[in-house]
């Protein structure tokens, strides 16, 4: 062996040798923390993924009790044997237990879902309401037992987050933690509920948590395999859909039927949640004027289900049978029409009437019947180029869940895994991609933001808008003890003027008044209802106003980069 050679070799073991000592330095010094913080992770992945569980069970439990089906996967079939005061007695009084419940356990009587958790992980450190969760999952579970027409990952998102929130405040986590955490929870549940472990660690990147950092991809998918495990242990391996042959996919010919299609599916996503919101709104301005109570509204809308599924079953419930014969290809055009637009009304109904549930599993009703619609056309249009209409009716269902969700990656991957059909993957990508692009522009990017913006916080906007949001004027200003106080004197005199902003007021009200007053601070006080004059807190100075929102700006960009 020549000098340079053994030189070469020398050079590159003591390298390695180096390498492996930094390596142990960082494994005895960080290691510990690292692996206490992924095993967190997987037993919050554990508990989430038996809350699922327990969930899905329980909404088995009672539709087999109350129905008397054996299996509630062919729920609606069996409803039309039952009588009719029975048909619309279920869904009314389970409507009325979950109204009672939300009413009693909630302040606003409103159901808790995925919107709740997106906003817990942006404003609230991955910390959701605990008290308010539960009720939401146990109202949501009635309602879903008796026939509500919603479906069941809403809440069982909420649920998770419930779990990782208990764990947050016990160990204290940090912001950034807290997130992490709740992401776990999401995942697991996602996966648990649909055997979709791909699809769960993105759903929780992608919706709940909006970024796809590095730090929290690993724990995140020991979570969602954590949940997967425990589906498989109760019901296998198998897909929720089962699909009776291979999609044939005539290629570049048909691709531009599935960008129409895209199109097609973006709108009836619209329209399915501003349908949601109407409904809302209209269900908002009744209870107004009848003077309703609250607990009643839930069992008003679950008569109206009832009344409508005295003629269309096919409503009541999550609507996996009817899913099943659409992807399938078994129904005809008249039926998929008429079936699309119950559902959509049976679905505004659910949720405007505060019963609780999710809008995942309708949406993908809603779109597997919306796409074998557009199939049955398409092919009967051109029939020599034109592939299974099943093929329709699969890329339909992502297409419209995707739009609602606005979430186009975990849609298109998990429903790869509800189906198993791995091989229509360019038409579903396709009509994926034209929907979400379509749909985000109509509405807030989601229905989720869209539920957020509702409320007045713009998370849709992205945290240059709602960061805003996050600091009161109380909590920025500067007190009279500090070395840089304003003088007490200026402050009268602004207030005088009208120039002040209120302590509870945060930045998102205050930065306007400093860019249209040009001011440097403004007073900060407390107002009263009566004519009282108000209490001077402090002063808020813009100079500490943009400190603030540019310390939380960095700090997210580095949880978003990290």
């Amino acid at each position: 062996m020549t000098e340079p050679t053994r030189s070469f070799l020398s050079t590159q073991i003591a390298l390695a040798s180096q390498n492996c000592g930094r390596a142990w330095e960082v494994l005895r010094d960080k290691g510990p923390g690292k692996i206490t913080f992924w095993f967190i992770a997987l037993i919050i992945g554990i508990a989430a993924g038996f809350a699922a569980l327990f969930f899905r069970k329980g909404i088995s439990f009672l539709q087999t009790n109350l129905y008397g089906t054996d299996d509630v996967q062919y729920l609606h079939s069996f409803i039309t044997g039952l009588e009719w005061y029975w048909i619309i007695a279920i869904p009314t009084v389970g409507g009325l237990v979950s109204g009672l419940i939300l009413h009693y356990f909630t302040k606003d009587a409103r159901a808790r879902s995925v919107a709740d958790v997106i906003e817990g992980a942006a404003l609230r450190d991955g910390r959701v309401e605990t008290r308010a969760g539960l009720a939401s999952a146990m109202a949501s579970m009635v309602t879903l037992g008796t026939g509500g027409s919603s479906g069941r990952e809403g809440p069982v998102v909420h649920l998770a987050a419930v779990i990782s929130t208990w764990v947050n405040r016990r160990i204290n986590a940090d912001g950034i933690t807290g997130r992490d955490l709740l992401g776990c929870a999401v995942a697991a549940a996602v996966s648990a509920s649909f055997n979709a472990p791909i699809a769960g660690a993105l759903f929780a990147l992608e919706v709940v948590l909006r970024h796809f950092a590095v730090h929290a991809f690993a724990p995140i998918v020991i979570a969602s395999v954590a949940g997967t495990v425990i589906n498989r242990l109760e019901f296998g391996g198998i897909t929720e859909f089962a699909l009776p042959y291979e999609g044939v996919l005539q290629f570049y010919v048909e691709l531009p039927a599935f960008l129409l299609l895209g199109l097609t599916c973006g709108l009836v996503a619209v329209v399915l949640m501003r349908a949601v919101f109407w409904a809302d709104d209209i269900g908002n301005h009744i209870q107004e004027r009848t003077k309703l109570p609250r607990y009643l509204r839930p069992m008003v809308a679950g008569a109206m289900l009832g009344i409508i599924a005295l003629w269309f079953p096919h409503i009541i419930g999550v609507g996996y049978e009817t899913t099943s014969l659409a992807l399938r290809g078994q129904l005809a055009l008249h039926e998929v029409t008429v079936f699309a637009a119950l559902k959509v009304l049976a679905v505004a109904i659910t949720l405007g009437g505060r019963m609780g549930g999710g809008i995942f599993s309708p949406s993908l009703m809603v779109g597997a019947l919306v796409g074998l619609a557009f199939g049955l056309i398409a092919t009967g249009i051109m029939p020599d180029v034109s592939g299974s209409t099943s093929i329709y009716a699969l890329a339909g269902m992502g297409a419209v869940a995707a739009a609602v969700l606005g979430a186009p990656i975990s849609t298109t991957l998990i429903v790869f895994e509800l189906t198993g059909d791995w091989q229509t993957g360019l038409a579903v990508m396709v009509a994926v991609s034209m929907s979400t692009a379509l749909a985000s522009n109509l509405v807030d990017r989601s229905f989720f933001l869209s539920q957020i913006e509702r409320r007045g916080i713009h998370l849709a906007a992205g945290p240059q808008a709602y960061l805003l949001a996050m600091f009161t004027a109380a909590n920025t200003m500067r007190t009279a003890e500090h070395p840089r106080a304003a003088q007490e004197d200026q402050c009268w005199e602004m207030i005088g003027e009208g120039f002040y902003v209120d302590g509870a007021a945060t930045l998102e009200t205050a930065i306007p008044i400093f860019e249209k007053t040009g001011v440097q601070f403004l007073p900060v006080v407390t107002l009263t209802a009566d004519a009282a004059p108000p209490e001077l807190l402090g002063a808020l100075f813009h100079v500490d106003a943009l400190r603030a929102y540019n310390r939380a700006l960095a700090a997210t960009a580095a949880e978003e980069h990290s």
